[in-house]
């Protein structure tokens, strides 16, 4: 843990979302903030040394300002800012490796604003090694307060999640949050298309009680860990992203684990992570593999 929090800011309302969750994300773990401004020269004004300069003081104001805001509305919280020029997506991600967790402003049901544009939010979230958590603009003053779940999902191997598991436990018991940790599970096509394996899988008693103690099996490490923590185990049939999404409808924060790939057309993260960032409606944190 490096006891800090960094928030991309570029002056858009997102970003100022973003910024304004994590001061209270930071006040809660007694963690400092860092406010970062990542910018890179506009190629016209790179070979002027006048131009460049200006846009490098625009570039400082903007995360000043932003500091600004938080430490006003949080005085006793250890702000910091910065506003280092080039390549956004290495920025970020260095950025991201001296902090607990990044933290960017996101638009949801599409690309990312700002100087996240086209694949680069979706590069940031692929290559961080820590934890990244995404803030729309319409993020509500304090929603965390109402005492809303903080919905995970959990798949595949008790280790495959634990991670994501870590992050929401430890998380609900800053904010004494209840977790609700979602499975969502389908037939496997040897169940699809034959009607026999059906029979003989309701004779068993269904999919669902062995879904269920592999859920609870996952569970078991943390439950000990944070006894304080309230815990409502969701077994679902459907796909993972759907059964999320409807778990979502009232969280103040849905944890999603990703395992990113590389292909030749870039970075990947998974279908579900992907499916969960462009369309919950609250705070998304996507969390890598340990």
């Amino acid at each position: 843990m490096t006891g800090r929090i960094t928030v991309g800011v570029d002056g858009s309302p997102e970003s100022a979302a973003a910024a304004a969750w994590a001061a209270r994300e930071a006040v809660r773990r007694g963690s400092a903030l860092h406010l970062l401004h990542a910018w890179t020269p506009l190629p016209d004004v790179a070979a002027s040394a006048p131009d460049a300069a200006a846009q490098a003081e625009w570039a400082r104001s903007v995360a000043e300002e932003a500091g600004r805001v938080v430490a006003g509305a949080h005085p006793g919280l250890s702000v910091s800012t910065g506003s280092p020029s080039g390549d956004a997506v290495p920025a970020l991600l260095a950025a991201a490796e001296d902090a607990d967790l990044l933290v960017l402003g996101s638009r949801g049901h599409g690309a990312f604003v700002g100087f996240l544009v086209g694949s680069v939010g979706q590069q940031v979230v692929a290559g961080s090694g820590r934890p990244v958590v995404l803030v729309r603009a319409d993020d509500r003053a304090e929603p965390e307060a109402a005492g809303r779940e903080i919905v995970v999902g959990q798949e595949g191997e008790p280790e495959d999640s634990r991670a994501a598991l870590e992050f929401a436990f430890a998380t609900a018991a800053a904010r004494g949050a209840t977790v609700r940790a979602v499975r969502a599970w389908t037939l496997p096509p040897l169940y699809a298309y034959s009607p026999a394996s059906l029979q003989l899988l309701d004779d068993a008693g269904g999919m669902e009680p062995y879904e269920g103690k592999a859920l609870g099996e996952a569970l078991g490490p943390l439950r000990e860990r944070y006894p304080e923590v309230p815990v409502v185990e969701h077994v679902e049939i459907g796909s993972a992203g759907q059964v999320l999404l409807a778990s979502a409808a009232g969280a103040q924060l849905v944890v999603v684990g990703r395992r990113a790939r590389r292909s030749a057309v870039g970075s990947r993260i998974g279908s579900v992570a992907h499916a969960v960032m462009h369309h919950a409606p609250c705070p998304v944190a996507v969390v890598p593999p340990v």
